[in-house]
C-alpha cells in the first residue's frame, strides 16, 4: 500500500487516480499508523515551500516521513514535494526543509536567459545524469532518456549535484529529479505525464 501524505497543500486524488489504474492501493492520508504501515509514502505539493514546510510541521507529517525515510522506507517527492526533500529553500526569504536530500531551492530567474518563460510550464526532455547515467538507477527502468515530462515550477534544485538523477534544458540545465538511497524527489509531476510518468510510477512501487 502508498501513503499519499495529505497536509493540506496538492492535487492528491489525481496521483491517486493514476496509482490506481496502475494497479496500486493509494490511499490519502495523515494518519500516523496508515503510514507507518504503508510500503511506500509519496509526498505531493503545490503552492509556497514557506507555506507548505509550515503546514508539514504542524501537522506531525514532516517528523513522520522524515523518520520513515530514514528507516528506508521508499519515499518519493513530487513538485513541491521534491524540494521539501531539500535543505533549505530561498523562495521568499529562507525556510528550512526536511534534509533529506543535500542542497538548496533557488529562483530559476537569474539561472535562464531573461528570453526564457518563468515559471517553466509545459513539456520537457528528461536527460540522465549520476547513477542513471550508469543505467543503475530502478526509478527509470520503464523509460528512455530523451522522454518528455510535463513540468510547473519557478524553482529549482541546485548544489545537489551528487543526488541529481536527471535535468532538463530550459536556457540551461534544471534538475529534473534527484534520489539518495531510496529516497527520491520528481520535479515534474509524473501524474501529469501520460505513460512515461505512469511507468516512473511504476518503477517506484517495484523499488
Amino acid at each position: 500500500m502508498i501513503a499519499i501524505i495529505d497536509y493540506g497543500v496538492g492535487n492528491l486524488f489525481s496521483l491517486q487516480s493514476s496509482l490506481k489504474y496502475i494497479g496500486q492501493e493509494a490511499v490519502v492520508t495523515a494518519d500516523p499508523e496508515t503510514i507507518e504501515t504503508a510500503d511506500r509514502i509519496i509526498l505531493p505539493g503545490v503552492g509556497a515551500f514557506g507555506d507548505a514546510a509550515e503546514k508539514l510541521r504542524n501537522s506531525g507529517m514532516a517528523e513522520i516521513v522524515t523518520k520513515q525515510a530514514k528507516a528506508g522506507k521508499p519515499l518519493m517527492g513530487i513538485c513541491l514535494g521534491m524540494q521539501l526533500l531539500f535543505e533549505k529553500s530561498f523562495e521568499y526569504g529562507e525556510h528550512e526543509g526536511l534534509g533529506l536530500i543535500k542542497g538548496s531551492i533557488v529562483p530559476i530567474k537569474g539561472a535562464v536567459p531573461d528570453s526564457f518563460k518563468i515559471p517553466h510550464i509545459g513539456w520537457n526532455a528528461l536527460e540522465f545524469r549520476g547513477r542513471a547515467a550508469e543505467k543503475k538507477e530502478p526509478l527509470f527502468k520503464y523509460i528512455n532518456e530523451g522522454d518528455h515530462v510535463y513540468f510547473v515550477h519557478s524553482y529549482y534544485g541546485a548544489d545537489c549535484g551528487e543526488s541529481t538523477i536527471a535535468v532538463t534544458e530550459h536556457g540551461a540545465p534544471l534538475t529534473a529529479a534527484v534520489a539518495d538511497g531510496k529516497v527520491y524527489g520528481c520535479q515534474f509531476h509524473p501524474e501529469k505525464s501520460g505513460e512515461v510518468g505512469l511507468n516512473i510510477l511504476r518503477a517506484f512501487c517495484e523499488i
